[in-house]
C-alpha cells in the first residue's frame, strides 16, 4: 500500500483507520474543572480532553492573563505545556508570581517553530496545551509569513490533529481585526470545538467572557470576572454589579432581566433623548443593537403618539454588557420615553417582554427563572407578557403584571 503524508498518527505511532461504529470504545468525557466557576460554567463544565479552544479579544484585555492563571491551576490536574511567541520566559514568570504558585508540572516554553513545538509536545506528552497566540506560529514547511492565512490555517490543523490523536486540551490564543471578528481565515472558527471571546474596556476592571461556539456546551454564556492586581477574580452576583451604580429618580433608565446562556441577569438601559439641532435626528448605540433600537422607536412614535422623529436619541447598556435578544426591547421603549417624558421610572420595577409591530407584548423563553431573579434581587414589581405567565410559580416578594401591548405598559409606569 502507497505510504500516505500528512495521516492522522498519535504520539504512540498509532495510525487512523477506518472501524464500524459498534467498534468504536466511547471515551472518557470527564472534564477537568478549574478553581474559577465562571471559566467552568463558559466551557460547559469544565474542560474536556482533547477539546481545541480558540479565545479572541482586543490587544491588553487580558487573554494571556486569563490562560495563566487557568494553567496554574490545570497544573495541580495534569501535566501543562505553555507556549509562547509573544513574550519570553521571563516575562511570564514575573507575571505568573503575582498568580499564584507554579506547579512542578508546568512547562513553559518561548517558540514560535511549530516543529521545534511538535518536538516537545512529542517528549512531554502534556494532558494541556496552551499556545499565545495563533498568529506568531509558523511552520517552516508551509509558504507565507507568520500571522499570514495558509500558516494560521495549516498550524491550526496540525494542533487539531495532535489535539484529537492525543487527547491534549489545547487553548490557543486569536488575535482580532479593528471590527472585533477573529483574525486569520473565517474557517478557523469552524476548525475549533469552541470559541470564547474576551469582552471590556482596558479603562474598565470588569470583564466577560463569552461563548460563541460549543461543541461541549450551552453557547452564548457568559463569565463575568474583575481585573485585580492579583489576576482575574470572579463576579458571583453580576446583577448586582450592573445595578450598583444606577441613581435613582434619573430619567431615560429602565431595567431589564435578560438570560445569557442559561443565566438570568438583570441589566440597565439608559436613554437620552433630546431635541434635534440639525434637519436629521441623530441615533446611537452602545451594546445595544441599533437596527432593532430604530424598529423600537418606530413603534413608539406610530402606535403610541410619541413624536420622536425630531429627537436625537442616545442608548446604552450599562456595565458593558451587551444585549442583543427579543426580550429586552420592552425595557428599551420604556427607558425611551421615560427620557422623552421627562418621568423617572420605579428603580424597584422590572420589565421584560418582545414588542411586535403592531405594539404587542410577544411572549418570552425562561419568564419563571427571570422573575426568580428580580425578586431574589429585591425588585417588587415585573412587568412581562401576559401570554408567558400562565402555569408558573410566582415567589410572594414580587408582582407580576401581565402586559399585552406597550401603550398598556406606558400607561401604567408613567399614567
Amino acid at each position: 500500500m502507497q505510504e500516505v503524508k500528512n495521516a492522522r498518527v498519535s504520539l504512540m505511532g498509532e495510525k487512523s483507520k477506518p472501524t464500524k461504529l459498534k467498534d468504536v470504545s466511547s471515551i472518557n468525557y470527564s472534564r477537568t474543572k478549574t478553581d474559577m466557576d465562571e471559566f467552568n460554567r463558559v466551557l460547559g463544565g469544565g474542560v474536556v480532553p482533547g477539546s481545541l479552544v480558540l479565545i479572541g479579544g482586543d490587544p491588553g484585555i487580558g487573554k494571556s492573563t486569563l490562560l495563566l492563571q487557568v494553567s496554574i491551576q490545570l497544573a495541580d490536574k495534569g501535566t501543562v505545556l505553555y507556549v509562547s511567541g509573544e513574550e519570553s520566559a521571563e516575562q511570564i514568570k514575573l507575571r505568573s508570581e503575582r498568580l499564584g504558585d507554579i506547579d512542578n508540572e508546568f512547562y513553559l516554553y518561548a517558540e514560535t517553530n511549530m516543529q521545534a513545538i511538535r518536538a516537545q509536545i512529542e517528549q512531554i506528552q502534556p494532558d494541556f496545551l496552551i499556545i499565545d497566540s495563533i498568529q506568531t506560529i509558523m511552520s517552516p514547511d508551509i509558504s507565507g509569513v507568520q500571522g499570514s492565512v495558509s500558516q494560521v490555517r495549516e498550524v491550526t490543523a496540525e494542533l487539531m490533529q495532535l489535539a484529537k490523536t492525543n487527547n491534549i486540551a489545547t487553548f490557543i490564543v486569536g488575535h482580532v481585526t479593528k471590527e472585533g471578528q477573529l483574525a486569520g481565515p473565517r474557517m478557523l472558527e469552524h476548525m475549533v470545538d469552541t470559541v470564547l471571546y474576551f469582552e471590556g474596556e482596558r479603562h474598565h476592571t470588569f470583564r466577560i467572557l463569552r461563548a460563541v461556539k460549543n461543541r461541549f456546551g450551552s453557547t452564548n454564556e457568559i463569565g463575568i470576572f474583575e481585573m485585580q492586581s492579583g489576576g482575574l477574580v470572579e463576579v458571583l452576583n453580576p446583577s448586582q454589579v450592573f445595578l450598583e451604580e444606577r441613581l435613582d429618580g434619573a430619567t431615560g433608565s429602565a431595567i431589564v432581566v435578560t438570560m445569557e446562556g442559561s443565566r438570568p441577569i438583570l441589566a440597565e438601559v439608559q436613554a437620552l433623548v433630546t431635541p434635534t439641532v440639525f434637519g436629521n435626528a441623530k441615533r446611537t448605540t452602545t451594546g445595544l443593537d441599533f437596527n432593532r433600537v430604530s424598529l423600537i422607536m418606530a413603534v413608539l412614535e406610530k402606535r403610541c403618539g410619541l413624536l420622536l422623529q425630531n429627537q436625537d436619541a442616545y442608548l446604552k447598556s450599562a456595565g458593558g454588557v451587551k444585549l442583543d435578544e427579543p426580550a429586552i426591547d420592552l425595557a428599551v421603549a420604556v427607558a425611551i420615553a421615560s427620557s422623552y417624558k421627562e418621568k423617572p421610572t420605579n428603580p424597584q420595577e422590572a420589565f421584560i417582554g418582545e414588542i411586535g409591530l403592531t405594539g404587542e407584548i410577544r411572549r418570552v423563553t425562561r419568564i419563571e427563572q427571570r422573575i426568580n431573579e428580580a425578586a431574589k434581587l429585591g425588585f417588587t414589581k415585573v412587568y412581562a407578557p401576559k401570554n408567558s405567565l400562565s402555569g408558573i410559580d410566582i415567589p410572594d416578594n414580587i408582582q407580576v403584571i401581565g402586559v399585552t401591548t406597550v401603550g398598556e405598559v406606558l400607561k401604567k409606569v408613567f399614567g
